[in-house]
């Protein structure tokens, strides 16, 4: 009588996700519980009874093997019923198909040996690279298409981009503005992936991708004036500096909050899945934003929507001051690509040859198979946080110097680009000079500017004006005729 209560409860409850057993509390994972796990007050019970040779021995949960590997059992299911093998790849005894259980998220096939999924796999996830720190070209490695002129107007933009940070830093140092942002050691994720990609693709950005709309033909002084939030700026002073936009260059406002434009851009590129429209929409984001709720609720939405979607991930190592290793466990950002089953890589950030072919090639499988991909670009922070961060408090200064000097992406580029015999040094010093005379020249045109007028601080959010804004509205004004003397004289009434 016993063996057959026995011999049902484990053809049954053993299909249940979750078996509690009732005397140890011991959980078995249902992909585990075909092995029969007894607690000690059942085989105590039981010690008399000699069970048949047919029933399954009864393993000591300390005596359980460990897998280290892992293959999506939903997805495999079916060939390993075919081949006779178990999700893990050993050969199975039995492959009939009371093998695998037809959940309806797909079938899941059984193993006959309680296996836990390690942690981690036991060898990190390589990096895609091209280009070695002296611009030498990798061996057998296998170079994008990219002629004279594309390869030389990137770096031109790499270099623009490095002196608009450098004295645009400069110049918030000075006063002459709040805050800044420098993209010092990313040149070549901004400028790579813009070319790489089509103006009519989406961008997404965070604050430290610049490049993007410099690439797409912002204007140094639309920078300038963001920047010192005059009656230029397309935001009419109502964002912090560096909070670019551009309605014209598909590049939405950036958004101070972290990883808020993620879900956004999962959503446009569902639209542009439902219009079949042959684009993607990229996104950009730092390591610190995978730690958001708002990451992994747009990486799942991306994946069960399949929609055309490039995350791309700038992994430098610290989020403001907190580094990757107290951050999270997992191997870098890229191992969660798969926890959502998405297509994944890991490229050099610092390598614009590599950072190139990968999102370019990103880019034709998000379109051809409407799909997502997620792109760890491993690079550096070389500046500061930004204007209110002091990094040497929580970094070494010779770590620093180390990825300044000898990892810099510009300076690998233009090794790569002498070699190709498309650059030479006085080339180089006669851009570094335009381009600080260019940059220059757009700070001092933006800074005597006036400000957005008063009334800009009510408008653009309604079609007519409600009369509580109209209210708070005289309140101001009442407010700035009472204390005129502290009233900026360079914001318009």
């Amino acid at each position: 009588m016993f063996f057959n209560s026995w011999l049902w409860r484990s053809r049954h409850l053993s299909r249940s996700p979750l078996l509690l057993l009732r005397s140890r509390s011991i959980f078995l994972a249902s992909s585990c519980t075909t092995e029969l796990l007894a607690c000690q007050n059942a085989s105590e019970h039981q010690h008399s009874r000699k069970l048949p040779s047919t029933v399954p021995r009864i393993r000591p949960w300390w005596n359980v093997s460990w897998s280290s590997s892992y293959r999506n059992p939903s997805m495999e299911a079916e060939k390993t019923v075919a081949s006779g093998e178990d999700s893990y790849g050993n050969e199975s005894k039995q492959a009939s198909s009371t093998e695998f259980l037809d959940f309806p998220g797909g079938k899941v096939s059984y193993i006959n040996e309680l296996q836990f999924l390690s942690e981690s796999s036991p060898v990190r996830v390589p990096c895609f690279q091209l280009l070695d720190e002296y611009g030498q070209v990798a061996e057998h490695a296998c170079l994008p298409e990219v002629d004279k002129l594309l390869a030389v107007k990137m770096y031109r933009n790499m270099v623009l981009l490095q002196t608009m940070d450098t004295l645009f830093y400069e110049a918030q140092r000075q006063g002459q503005f709040t805050f800044y942002l420098t993209t010092i050691g990313e040149e070549a994720i901004n400028i790579a992936s813009a070319a790489a990609l089509s103006n009519d693709d989406i961008v997404y950005a965070q604050y430290r991708e610049p490049g993007v709309l410099l690439w797409r033909g912002f204007s140094l002084n639309e920078f300038a004036n963001q920047c010192f939030t005059n009656n230029l700026d397309y935001g009419k002073g109502r964002q912090m500096p560096v909070h670019y936009g551009s309605s014209k260059l598909n590049y939405p406002t950036v958004s101070s909050p972290i990883a808020t434009q993620l879900p956004h851009a999962v959503g446009a590129a569902y639209a542009l899945k439902m219009e079949n429209n042959p684009a993607c929409t990229v996104t950009f984001f730092g390591d610190g934003a995978s730690s958001e709720g708002d990451f992994h609720a747009a990486m799942n939405f991306a994946a069960v929507l399949e929609v055309p979607v490039l995350f791309i991930c700038r992994n430098n190592g610290f989020a403001i001051s907190t580094p990757t290793a107290e951050q999270f466990k997992s191997d870098g950002v890229v191992a969660k690509g798969q926890a959502y089953g998405m297509r994944s890589i890991r490229v050099d950030g610092n390598d614009t040859l590599a950072m190139y072919a990968t999102i370019k090639a990103a880019r034709v499988m998000a379109i051809s198979e409407s799909r997502p991909i997620l792109i760890e670009a491993l690079t550096y922070r070389v500046g500061h946080h930004s204007t209110s961060d002091d990094s040497a408090k929580y970094r070494k200064q010779d770590e620093m110097q180390h990825w300044k000097m000898i990892r810099d992406p510009v300076f690998r580029f233009r090794r790569w680009l002498e070699g190709q015999r498309w650059w030479d040094p006085e080339a180089d010093k006669q851009l570094r000079s335009e381009s600080r005379k260019e940059v220059l020249a757009a700070i001092r045109s933006a800074g005597p500017l006036k400000k957005p007028s008063l009334s800009s601080l009510f408008t653009d959010v309604y079609d007519s004006v409600p009369s509580n804004l109209k209210h708070q509205e005289e309140e101001v004004r009442a407010t700035v005729s009472r204390h005129w003397s502290d009233y900026p004289s360079d914001v318009p009434l």
